[in-house]
C-alpha cells in the first residue's frame, strides 16, 4: 500500500463554478485524511487537473494544462490525476495519447480518486471512469474568497439544446437531496453569498419529488444563520413561475437578481436550438419580472452565429437587446461541437461573421449598460467588499446586480473595508462596465 501521509497534494480546477465545486469536495476528502495540500507547484507530488470540455477551447485548454504542468514531473511531480468533464467525455480519446496524465476520473468518480491513485503507484496509469458511485459528500474546502460560496442543487441536463455537449457529458438531470444541501450549507460557515448553481436551477427537485423544489430549497437556506444572502444563476425562462418570482420578491435574504440564459431572440433560431422560448414570450417575462420586482437584475447569455443565422437575425437580436435592456450580458460565438445535433446542420456560419457579430452585439450592449450604470452616478448604493484591488490602489467589491467573475465591479476608496461585509458607497463615476466611488466617511 502506498502511503499518502508523506505525499503533498496540488488542485488546479478548470471550467465553470460547478465543477468548482466538484474539486472542493474531493479536496476536503484529501484533507480529512490528514494529508497536505498546497498551491505551490514546486512541492507538490500529486497534482488533480479537474476538467472541462464543453466546447473546443475549454477541451484545448485542459489538454495545454496537463502538458504544461507534466513538466514539473522533472521535479517534485510524481503523477497528474485528470478528472472531470474531459474524461467523461472523451476518455477514448484521449487514454492512450495524452500519456502525460497517470489517473484518469470521470465527472462521478471522485469516490474512486484513492482507489484509483493506489492503482497507478503499484501498477501504472489507472483509468477509473465510470467505476464511482456518484455518492454525496457535504464537506467542502472553499476555494473562491473566504465571503461567498457556490452550491451545487443538481447535475446533469434533460434540455437538449441542440449546440449542447452536457447532456452527453453529465447526463440526465438529477437533483441532491434538500436536508443534505442544507447541511453542506450549514457547514460554509459564516457566508455573505450562497450562489446556487446547476446547468438548470429552476428545474429542481422534479426528478427527486416529483414537483419543482426550489422555492422549498431557498426558504430553507435562507433560514439559516450562517447564510446572509441567496443568489441564483441558470434560471431556465420557461420554468420561471410565479411562485418563484412571489419568493424572489418576499424573501428578503434573496438577491434581486437572476441569470437567464436566452442564448437567441429569434423564433426560427430558438427552434433551431430546440429552445422553448419565444421573442415575445422573452419580452414578456422580462416585463413580468420589472413589474413585479422592479429593480431586479436581469443577466442572460447569447449565442451568435449558430447555424443558418441571417444577418436579418443577427440585427433582430440586437434590436432585441436594446428593447430588454438587460443588467448585463455575455456573447459567445457558436462553438460547433460534435455530437451534437447542430454540428450537422448545413449553413454553417464562418468564424469571421461569428466574431464580427459578437463584437456588434457587445457594442449594443455596452451602450445599455453604460446608461444604466450611469445612473447611479451622484446615488448611494450598498456594496458587499471583495477585497483590495492593489493596481487600482483601492477596495473593490459588487452591488446586487453583479455576480462574481462574470459581472462588473464597484471600486471604492474607504478609510478601511473588510471584505465580506456591506459599505455604502457613494457612487461618483462610471463606465460601460463598472462604477466608482467612495464611502461617506472617507478622508485622505
Amino acid at each position: 500500500m502506498t502511503d499518502f501521509s508523506n505525499k503533498t497534494f496540488g488542485l488546479i480546477s478548470l471550467g465553470c463554478d460547478k465543477n468548482r465545486v466538484d474539486a472542493e469536495k474531493l479536496l476536503a476528502d484529501i484533507r480529512s485524511r490528514g494529508y497536505a495540500v498546497t498551491d505551490d507547484i514546486e512541492k507538490v507530488n500529486i497534482l488533480i487537473i479537474n476538467t472541462c470540455s464543453f466546447l473546443e477551447q475549454s477541451r484545448k485548454e485542459a489538454i495545454e494544462t496537463i502538458i504544461e504542468y507534466a513538466a514539473y514531473k522533472n521535479g517534485c511531480l510524481e503523477k497528474i490525476v485528470v478528472t472531470g468533464c474531459l474524461p467523461q467525455k472523451f476518455i477514448g480519446e484521449i487514454a492512450d495519447e495524452l500519456t502525460e496524465a497517470d489517473v484518469f476520473l470521470g465527472a462521478y468518480d471522485y469516490d474512486k480518486f484513492f482507489d484509483a491513485l493506489e492503482t497507478a503507484y503499484s501498477y501504472g496509469r489507472a483509468n477509473f471512469v465510470g467505476k464511482g458511485s456518484n455518492s454525496f459528500s457535504s464537506g467542502r474546502v472553499v476555494t473562491t474568497p473566504c465571503h461567498y460560496a457556490y452550491l451545487k442543487i443538481a447535475d446533469g441536463c434533460d434540455n437538449h439544446c441542440t449546440y449542447c455537449l452536457i447532456p452527453k457529458i453529465r447526463g440526465k438531470y438529477f437533483s441532491y437531496p434538500l436536508e443534505q444541501l442544507a447541511t453542506e450549507a450549514e457547514s460554509l460557515g459564516e457566508i455573505s453569498e450562497l450562489i446556487l448553481v446547476a446547468q438548470d436551477v429552476t428545474r429542481y427537485g422534479i426528478d427527486l419529488y416529483g414537483e419543482k423544489k426550489l422555492c422549498e430549497i431557498l426558504q430553507k437556506l435562507t433560514m439559516l444563520d450562517n447564510i446572509k444572502s441567496v443568489r441564483l444563476l441558470y434560471c431556465y425562462p420557461e420554468m420561471i413561475d410565479d411562485s418563484l418570482i412571489a419568493e424572489i420578491k418576499n424573501n428578503k435574504k434573496i438577491i434581486k437578481y437572476l441569470d437567464i440564459p436566452f442564448q437567441h431572440s429569434e423564433d426560427r433560431i430558438l427552434r433551431l436550438m430546440n429552445r422553448k422560448g419565444t421573442r415575445q414570450s422573452y419580452l414578456s417575462l422580462i416585463s413580468k419580472l420589472r413589474s413585479e420586482i422592479p429593480d431586479i437584475a436581469i443577466r442572460s447569455t447569447f449565442i451568435c452565429g449558430f447555424p443558418t443565422e441571417t444577418e436579418e437575425e443577427s440585427e433582430a437580436l440586437k434590436s432585441f437587446i436594446k428593447e430588454a435592456k438587460l443588467t448585463n450580458c455575455g456573447f459567445f460565438a457558436y462553438s460547433r461541437e460534435k455530437d451534437t445535433p447542430a454540428y450537422r446542420l448545413k449553413g454553417q456560419v464562418p468564424y469571421a461573421v461569428k466574431r464580427r457579430r459578437v463584437k456588434n452585439l457587445y457594442s449594443a450592449q455596452k451602450e445599455v449598460s453604460g446608461k444604466f450604470l450611469s445612473g447611479f452616478i451622484g446615488k448611494t448604493i450598498r456594496v458587499l467588499c471583495d477585497g483590495i484591488n492593489y493596481d487600482k490602489n483601492c477596495f473593490e467589491g459588487r452591488a446586487y446586480f453583479s455576480a462574481p467573475d462574470i459581472d462588473g465591479k464597484v471600486y471604492f476608496n474607504a478609510n478601511d473595508a473588510v471584505q465580506g461585509e456591506f459599505y455604502d458607497v457613494y457612487i461618483t463615476s462610471a463606465d460601460s462596465y463598472d462604477l466608482y466611488g467612495r464611502t461617506e466617511d472617507y478622508s485622505l
